[in-house]
């Protein structure tokens, strides 16, 4: 077990390499500059598309414009943005927040080209329903031929999208905060135990479908990011004088970064658009998923509300959370890693009660991406084996947060980092030959809403 333990982790930090970062950066510095900044001069639109503005209930997909950003932030807006902070921070210091903010900024323009694609390339599954995603991007925009590339990234997807890490930081934080602290005796059966109830409350959404998980997660998400920022204000507030010395540290370890790796600017940068990556998930894939179900026969206004996601989870969210954790100086007096690091410095804002409002927001950042993501396997599994395999593969999905519960975190990451880092390779390359498409589809867009305004 420790060899395979050993032979993920090596394979993370393999495929994390160099050609990655550059499809990554560059893939999204190319969709910046080849659009002109065009998503940028667009966001209020993109605001107003997704209040409802543009719905119509008549037009292709299964859910509106909300429940598809919904489900996607349900599935970025997570353990990524508590846990997954933390992470960063312990692996390459506060300057890995830096490079989260620019993989973020690059990554707006990303998800507007992919969310674009997700509604232009749709198909229809074989129970004659409506779908969007990387895979069907790949066939329909690029051509059969390319169905070997559209089959890679189900396969890797698949596996992406098992809710191991939700699993496993929900086990860690209740163990930490709840069990312990109150002398329940904790090991592998008190693991289990709750991993098998984090699987129950999992299957009784999931195997509701989309549109029970839109429903959902289009209540759960606006409360839950909404509880999560008073919170975070009020413990960030609650320590003025080391706010802004916070901000500084996070730019200037960005570029020095003696203190914490020796100056390995290279692993900071790496560490930085790994979370990002798992924060915002621009040009990993998953979100297309989501947004190629929406209900609109317009790609562009589904590729606007696509691109606020980074802007929520990542330069909001994430953000809030860097900050709380460096206000109060855990990061330098702990040995803790991931949500257990988080609960450290909610404990030091807010005495007694911070590590419990903690776990209230992170039971519905966990659980609403425990929903989502089966989702995103189901279209997958679909693609490979037909709509018959949407309940085997939900039953492997809870499974798997049952197994994630009893294992290490060093573990998981690299699991999902590693699925996470092959599935960009077959999205952005995709994206990237199809940019085109979104371009002439974006300027047709802008144009006729010019001159039914004016």
């Amino acid at each position: 077990m420790e060899q395979i333990e050993n032979l993920i982790i090596r394979f993370s930090e393999f495929i994390w390499g160099t050609p990655l970062l550059i499809l990554l950066l560059g893939g999204g510095f190319f969709f910046m500059m080849y659009s002109k900044l065009m998503p940028f001069r667009y966001i209020g639109h993109a605001v107003d598309i997704l209040r409802g503005k543009y719905d119509d209930p008549n037009e292709a997909g299964q859910i509106n414009h909300f429940q598809a950003l919904s489900t996607a932030l349900a599935a970025t807006v997570g353990m990524g943005n508590i846990s997954g902070v933390a992470v960063a921070i312990t692996a390459g210091g506060p300057g890995a927040i830096f490079w989260m903010w620019v993989s973020a900024v690059i990554g707006i323009t990303t998800k507007f080209f992919t969310g674009t694609l997700a509604v232009m390339f749709r198909a229809k599954d074989d129970s004659g329903e409506i779908q969007g995603g990387p895979m069907y991007i790949i066939t329909e925009g690029l051509g059969k031929k390319w169905k070997p590339l559209a089959v890679f990234f189900a396969v890797a997807a698949m596996f992406a999208v098992f809710p191991v890490f939700q699993s496993n930081q929900l086990t860690q934080v209740f163990r930490d905060v709840i069990l312990e602290p109150n002398g329940v005796e904790t090991g592998f059966t008190s693991d289990l135990i709750t991993g098998i109830i984090i699987a129950i409350i999992m299957s009784v959404v999931i195997f509701g479908g989309i549109k029970r998980i839109g429903k959902v997660t289009s209540r759960i998400v606006p409360l839950m990011v909404l509880l999560y920022i008073l919170v975070v204000f009020y413990i960030i507030f609650s320590h003025p004088d080391q706010l802004w010395g916070a901000i500084k540290l996070i730019f200037t370890d960005a570029f020095e970064a003696e203190a914490v790796l020796g100056g390995a600017i290279g692993t900071i940068i790496i560490t930085g658009i790994k979370r990002a990556a798992f924060s915002n998930e621009a040009g990993i894939g998953t979100a297309p998923l989501a947004h190629g179900a929406a209900k609109t026969n317009e790609p562009v206004r589904e590729g606007l509300v696509a691109m606020l996601g980074p802007i929520v989870d990542t330069l909001i969210v994430c953000t809030l959370t860097a900050l709380a954790i460096l206000v109060t100086g855990v990061w330098q007096t702990s040995d803790a890693d991931g949500i257990t690091l988080t609960a450290q410095a909610f404990n030091i804002a807010i005495p007694t009660y911070g590590p419990y409002l903690l776990i209230l927001c992170v039971i519905f950042f966990a659980l609403s991406t425990l929903f989502a993501f089966p989702y995103y396997g189901n279209k997958c599994s679909s693609y490979l084996f037909g709509t018959r395999s949407k309940k085997p593969y939900n039953i492997i999905s809870v499974l798997s947060a049952v197994v994630a519960a009893v294992v290490s975190i060093d573990v998981v990451i690299a699991f999902i980092d590693s699925a996470y880092a092959l599935m960009a390779f077959p999205n952005m390359i995709a994206a990237i030959l199809l940019a085109p498409h979104v371009v002439r589809s974006s300027k047709d867009y802008f144009k006729r809403m010019k001159n039914k305004s004016s």
